[in-house]
């Protein structure tokens, strides 16, 4: 991703200067996100999520403590779900949301450069990583998710890189979701196809990849032992291996997929005010610590452990492929490409 300005104008020279030479730690409140001056947000905020329900339900008595003024109102539904009830508002003239909370990053961009958001900057972001930022305060990422390999303990031995899966050099059965139909498998074909060339697909059909549909399937699939490794979201990795089940994670050589988690302002929400102290309690430490403990996803705060043990988001992007313009362009501009090739590739 790219940075945001925090501000714009003669203002933004200043705000890039700030974070490129350090994190001001002060900047940022410490506990709550309203000074004590500011008149108290009211009224209705609309949130279409596709963070998980019972992350959702955790979040809701922290908002309420925060905000007792305003009602928070979801719509949970996975990306695709919320994208496809998005757009057909936006077609009907009459968007109900306030905010926007997918982990699909594509989407979001398309929809900043079609100005369907308000530029908003919370004060929390000044902690955040920069690379985690974007240049335009459009949107800013809340959560992030990341897709790695995984494994059935007792099976073969895994594969070490994504690479891996497609090139020979492992030998085995691998799950991978479906980019067609899920929104986290297709971040990660971008990923792959950008790095490994345009016959990485058709590596992975000549090995004899499963397509699973989304991250659930795969890994029933490798539970089960359809399949001996998989590609998938860490946070459903930790989750099962909480739950006792056999699954080991393996960072891939070729670096994991990060998929950021932005929020975004709709530019004809009635009520801003209230839209923008509900990202402010999302980006709160308290907030973070949430998304953290009950999603196993990592906090955008650099102050926080990752999920069940793991290192925070700065060491986490060490372990992952940076985003480029390149490849936002090359999920934007060559998606359906992408998912024609992929087509290809498994329909033979």
């Amino acid at each position: 991703m790219s940075l945001p300005a925090l501000v714009r104008g003669t203002g933004l020279a200043l705000a890039l200067a700030v974070l490129a030479s350090c994190r001001i730690e002060s900047a940022a409140p410490s506990s709550g996100t309203r000074a004590a001056s500011e008149v108290a947000p009211t009224g209705e905020v609309w949130v279409y999520t596709s963070m998980y329900q019972h992350v959702l339900d955790a979040l809701e008595p922290l908002l309420k403590r925060e905000l007792p003024g305003v009602t928070v109102r979801w719509y949970q539904a996975g990306s695709e779900k919320v994208a496809s009830r998005l757009e057909a508002e936006r077609a009907a003239g009459a968007i109900r949301a306030d905010l926007l909370a997918t982990s699909d990053p594509f989407l979001v961009e398309r929809l900043a450069r079609e100005g369907t958001f308000l530029p908003y900057a919370s004060p929390h972001v000044l902690r955040v990583p920069r690379a985690l930022l974007d240049l335009d305060a459009r949107y800013a990422a809340i959560r992030v998710s990341t897709m790695v390999l995984v494994h059935r303990e007792g099976s073969l031995p895994p594969p070490t890189s994504f690479a891996a899966l497609a090139d020979g050099t492992w030998s085995g059965r691998v799950a991978i979701g479906d980019p067609l139909t899920s929104g986290t498998a297709f971040t990660w074909a971008v990923f792959c196809q950008a790095r490994h060339g345009e016959g990485y697909f058709a590596g992975l059909r000549k090995q004899g990849a499963i397509v699973a549909g989304g991250n659930a399937a795969v890994l029933q699939k490798v539970e089960s032992g359809e399949a001996d490794a998989g590609v998938l979201l860490l946070e459903n990795a930790l989750t099962a291996r909480a739950k006792g089940r056999r699954i080991q994670v393996v960072w891939p050589t070729d670096g994991a997929v990060t998929i950021p988690g932005p929020v975004a302002l709709l530019a004809k929400t009635p009520n801003p005010v209230a839209a923008r102290a509900v990202v402010d309690v999302l980006l709160s430490p308290e907030g973070q610590r949430l998304i953290v403990e009950q999603g196993d996803m990592h906090a955008v705060d650099p102050r926080l452990a990752g999920p069940r043990g793991e290192p925070g988001v700065e060491v986490l992007l060490q372990r992952t492929q940076p985003w480029t313009p390149e490849l936002l362009r090359h999920g934007l501009v060559g998606g359906g490409a992408l998912k024609e090739s992929f087509s290809r590739a498994f329909s033979k």
